[in-house]
């Protein structure tokens, strides 16, 4: 049985590999994976029981280890030599005196532009918090795609056993304190204090940063708000040796650091009620003037005054209040768009007026003050998400928690993760994306022009995509398809792939493929025949190497590229797999998971799709709670290995049937390929989006797909192999190994 420590090792492994191969492509550094950042202050006591444990909890990840010391004691002579001794790639950066007012946050922040790693991990000296949870944070980060992930002292499972009464009430005061300030940023972290945390370094742009004190994390939960935020509990030591550092100055410096976050991170609002006090001031002015003075009724002069103070506001809020916001669109826009706003509002504000002046009996400056009040939250909304709109790049990769890069020829941005594309997953794309993929951000009355939208009626609870058909493809779809990412693939996202190949040139087929010595064989099937069935049949009997069970890549020339997707196993496939390679847990959910996720089923939910039953949505909702049973190959055949690519040699179409095999001419395997590809995009919602999606700039691509898959087979054997008894894995090889 597969224990706690051999999913988490298993995931150290995944996440190594997927680093190391970003590495190839120069986005980080090519020897260190993980940096590990240790602020010091008097601390020599503890550092070498902490070097000698991050050492071996981290003995998985190429790691280097670097401590930022504000000691006036012995640390820095001590970390020197325990580093030397202990054979660790680390460097102690000492400074100076006059360079520590910013405190311990400080030093992390140094630290973090010192740092060379992908992922830094952020930890105190003094053994309160256990090396041995790095590879937990680790292995969160990997499974969710979380941006940062926390060690929490108050999650559920979690000890606070080095809190003393006092500092365990003081904490969750102020965590709740903090909570209210920042509502929606501290909305799932339950220990936003703690000093315990690893992030990608990709995801905090350290120059954002102005620490004070020892409570960096806030600051990065602040001031990084697109951060996906997951928690690990862990057992929080008493200190091992020497003192705490959380005196009452300190505390001062908490509460100051607190409250300068608060100012910036709701200073645009302060700064538009400022301008709306003086915008204020100049209404009433101009109010009386034109009342008192020019003798015009109240309700005129009122109008009148707007277009003074909408000429006021404006002019400080474009010069002020969004001064450092790149705003979409021209001033002028911006300004007939405030103006519209203002005199919209007071058409709201005239029969309030009215209310409070004739039927309430209000003094008309009075009354026009409450009026004013009472929209100016209103404008500010307005003013802040429509008006002074900050422009938006053309794709953010920080927006997309997984990037996807598929040899170099598409790249796929996702919001959330595809766990078909894993073999594919990089921590950032060099190119740009084709595909953006994300969760609906607001209802549309209707979609654009080159967009489209495929809903079903159980609404956000249902299946809902919208695909809007440029470049990149932007694909927003319901809170359910990111819960259930496997309809989200196979009913959205393939098929879309599909003709982004075709686009570039390339073809995605219907047919998994297996090479030898350079040399590869294509073998297709209408679905549900017992293709992934044979394949591991002859996996498990001949030294072949494996390129894709489902879907492959083809060239112009012949050549095949892999698409490693998890193969699923359905009730007639659990026979050629070896169980006993699965947990306990997993061979007792693989009897109910592959009866559901069967021939049965498929022909159930195209039954479904076929009437009014939301059939794209029952499905989405099963695969949610009964996830379909998908292994990776090297889990079902361990020694197997995986080919990049290799030349076509031949392709195989196996059928059910009475026994025969004959060849077959270019044209007709040609057709057969087609026609399983579109047999495998039956589901909903393809039927109702393939006019949509095969076309590009006005150009049907079917006929360039044909054309693609017509040169890669010219001269290639094709032959058709039917067997009553299912036995195609004995007879394969035969026609495999031969051209």
């Amino acid at each position: 049985m597969e224990t706690s420590t051999d999913r988490r090792s298993r995931a150290r492994g995944d996440l190594t590999s997927n680093v190391i191969r970003d590495y190839s492509s120069d986005l980080v550094d090519q020897e260190i994976v993980l940096s590990v950042i240790v602020p010091t202050k008097n601390e020599f006591e503890n550092v070498v029981p902490l070097l000698s444990r991050v050492r071996d909890s981290t003995a998985d990840y190429p790691t280097e280890v670097i401590i930022v010391d504000d000691s006036t004691d012995r640390t820095a002579e001590v970390c020197t030599s325990s580093m030397a001794e202990l054979g660790m790639d680390g460097h102690l950066i000492a400074r100076p005196p006059h360079a520590r007012s910013d405190g311990l946050s400080g030093a992390v922040v140094m630290g973090i532009k010192q740092a060379r790693g992908a992922w830094i991990c952020v930890m105190d000296a003094d053994l309160q918090h256990p090396p041995e949870v790095i590879p937990e944070l680790i292995s969160r980060a990997s499974e969710l795609g979380a941006d940062l992930v926390l060690g929490s002292r108050f999650a559920s499972g979690a000890k606070p056993q080095g809190l003393s009464p006092f500092r365990h009430a003081l904490s969750r005061s102020l965590t709740f304190a903090l909570r209210l300030v920042f509502p929606r940023r501290l909305a799932k972290v339950s220990d936003p204090l703690t000093g315990l945390f690893l992030f990608r370094r990709s995801a905090v742009d350290a120059h954002l940063l102005r620490p004070s004190g020892f409570k960096i994390l806030l600051e990065i939960l602040v001031k990084c708000p697109r951060l996906r935020v997951s928690e690990v509990p862990f057992v929080f030591a008493p200190r091992h040796a020497g003192h705490s550092k959380g005196t009452l100055r300190e505390g001062m410096r908490f509460l100051r650091h607190f409250a300068r976050l608060a100012l910036w991170s709701h200073g645009t609002l302060a700064r538009f009620l400022v301008v709306g006090a003086t915008g204020l001031a100049v209404n009433s002015a101009a109010l009386a003037a034109l009342h008192e003075l020019a003798g015009m009724h109240y309700l005129l002069a009122a109008l009148a005054a707007t277009q003074f103070s909408t000429l006021w506001n404006f002019g400080l809020t474009e010069a002020w209040v969004f001064r450092h916001r790149a705003s979409e669109g021209r001033m002028s826009i911006r300004f007939a768009a405030y103006w519209a706003m203002n005199n919209l509002a007071f058409g709201l504000r005239g029969p309030l007026l009215t209310l409070l002046v004739s039927g309430l009996g209000l003094h008309y400056l009075v009354s026009n003050l409450i009026s004013i009040f009472i929209l100016t939250i209103l404008r500010y909304f307005v003013s802040d998400r429509w008006i002074w709109r900050p422009v938006r790049k053309a794709y953010d990769q920080q927006d997309f928690a997984f990037a996807y890069d598929i040899h170099g020829l598409v790249c796929v941005l996702s919001s959330f993760k595809l766990p078909e594309l894993e073999h594919f997953r990089r921590t950032a794309v060099a190119a740009e994306p084709d595909i953006q993929l994300r969760i609906e951000r607001r209802r549309e009355a209707r979609p654009a022009e080159d967009a489209v939208r495929y809903r079903e009626w159980l609404g956000r609870y249902g299946f809902e995509v919208t695909v809007a058909y440029r470049q990149p493809i932007e694909i927003s779809v319901s809170p359910l398809l990111m819960r259930s990412p496997h309809v989200l693939y196979t009913n959205v996202v393939e098929p879309i792939l599909r003709w982004v190949f075709v686009r570039k040139g390339f073809a995605l087929v219907h047919g998994a493929c297996l090479s030898f010595d350079g040399k590869a064989s294509l073998v297709t099937a209408a679905t549900d025949t017992g293709k992934t069935t044979t394949i591991l049949q002859v996996l498990a009997r001949n030294p072949w190497a494996f390129l894709s069970d489902d879907m492959t890549i083809l060239t112009r020339d012949g050549t095949v590229l892999s698409y490693p997707k998890p193969l699923t196993i359905s009730r007639h496939t659990l026979r050629a797999v070896d169980t006993a390679r699965l947990t306990l847990r997993e061979r007792l959910s693989l009897q109910v998971q592959s009866r559901l996720h069967s021939r049965s089923g498929r022909l159930i939910g195209l039954l479904l799709g076929r009437t009014i039953m939301p059939a794209a949505s029952l499905s989405a909702w099963v695969q949610l709670l009964i996830p379909p049973p998908k292994y990776g190959i090297q889990r079902l055949v361990p020694r197997v290995s995986i080919a990049n690519s290799a030349t076509l040699e031949n392709v195989v179409l196996i059928e059910r049937g009475p026994e025969h095999q004959e060849r077959m001419d270019g044209q007709h395997i040609v057709d057969i390929l087609i026609q399983n590809a579109e047999d495998a995009y039956g589901f909903p919602p393809y039927p109702r989006l393939a006019g949509f999606l095969s076309h590009w700039k006005g150009k049907d691509l079917h006929g360039e797909e044909r054309e693609i898959i017509g040169e890669a087979l010219n001269g290639r054997a094709a032959t058709r192999l039917r067997d009553p008894q299912f036995g195609w894995s004995q007879r394969l090889p035969t026609l495999l190994s031969a051209p």
